[in-house]
């Protein structure tokens, strides 16, 4: 697989006030197409910052995020290349669950041809029943479940999802990494940020980060060849 995504040496400040937080320090990192990576450290560790310089929500005071494609930065790929699943998931409250889906698909004007896909997406990850409830009518785990659709529903070359099974049960955990081993096995880069260190059963490499620096990086659990075949922890 070749490198996605090169980050030389990022560093973020935050100011509030008087008080200056370095969310990351001389970060260097390279992402492969055909991986899924996880970012995992506690709260404050700098998973979510460097997960918005990779999507071009953030820019870096020091250094470059290089994506090797849209002419190197990733603010100016082109729509449906990127996706972020954010914590806030950011769910549109006045369209359906099927119509939060479809949005992507509908502002590429995609939609009559990712019907399909739509469906596929939401038969997976148990939504079907929901098709036609608003966001405020299901429940957080279950509109955690549509966040994840609807960064699916166009196969980006990049996915970003910030804790993306925080509100799911093993099984549904499962389902969610099911797709996202199929988007890697397509060829794009997935990135998950996570509190939770078990997530390295699903991953091709787990990166721990602390006070604003990459800790330590290892492999996973996972083989790339044998994600068909994961599901949920044994009980």
């Amino acid at each position: 697989m070749t490198d996605l995504i090169h980050v030389d040496h990022v560093t973020k400040v935050f100011r509030r006030g008087s008080e200056v937080v370095h969310a990351l320090e001389d970060i260097d990192l390279q992402l492969e197409g055909g991986e899924i990576a996880a970012l995992v450290g506690p709260s404050g560790s700098g998973k979510t910052t460097l997960l918005y310089l990779l999507s071009g929500w953030e820019t870096a005071d020091t250094g470059r995020v290089h994506w090797n494609v849209a002419g190197g930065d990733p603010a100016d790929a082109p729509w449906g290349r990127l996706a972020l699943v954010p914590q806030s998931l950011g769910l549109a409250e006045e369209l359906t669950v099927r119509e939060n889906v479809e949005l992507p698909l509908r502002l590429k004007g995609e939609l009559d041809a990712g019907s399909a896909r739509v469906t596929e997406l939401m038969s997976r990850l148990d939504l079907e029943a929901l098709a036609d409830r608003y966001p405020l009518e299901t429940s957080l785990g279950e509109q955690q479940r549509v966040a994840v659709a609807r960064a699916l529903v166009l196969s980006p070359d990049l996915l970003l999802a910030d804790e993306p099974t925080s509100h799911q049960d093993d099984s549904r955990a499962a389902a969610v990494f099911a797709l996202i081993g199929e988007l890697a096995g397509a060829g794009s880069c997935c990135v998950v940020a996570t509190h939770d260190r078990d997530i390295a059963r699903y991953v091709d490499r787990v990166i721990e980060m602390r006070d604003g620096r990459i800790d330590e990086a290892r492999r996973g659990q996972a083989a790339r060849g044998d994600r068909a075949l994961w599901g949920p922890p044994p009980s």
